[in-house]
């Protein structure tokens, strides 16, 4: 009896816009949001805020979005994070995970 392997699924993309808010500016979180997604291989960009809260933009395996989106809860060690917020996005399709500039 020969078994036959599933066929590799394709993996579930996901594009995600965060909102974080708390103590999440001058505390490094988006050196270490870009560090987190480039560690778990995701496209998009972080930026700062005017109100003080911090947003990115985030593309790519779902289970990767959301391992980031747990991990946004919790933050860099000096950041106290309050809320984070998520909402489906449409992707920039830009390669890599950037800091953008303070809208």
């Amino acid at each position: 009896m020969t078994s036959k392997s599933a066929p590799q699924a394709e993996p579930e993309l996901q594009t995600v816009r965060i909102v974080i808010t708390g103590r999440v500016q001058g505390v490094g979180y988006r050196a270490w949001l870009q560090e987190e997604a480039e560690e778990l291989q995701l496209q998009g960009w972080v930026r700062n805020r005017t109100d003080g809260s911090v947003e990115a933009l985030v593309h790519g395996d779902k289970k990767k979005v959301d391992d980031l989106i747990r991990a946004c809860h919790k933050g860099p060690p000096l950041s106290r994070v309050d809320k984070v917020t998520v909402e489906p996005a449409k992707y920039d399709g830009q390669s890599g995970f950037r800091i953008e500039k303070t809208v």
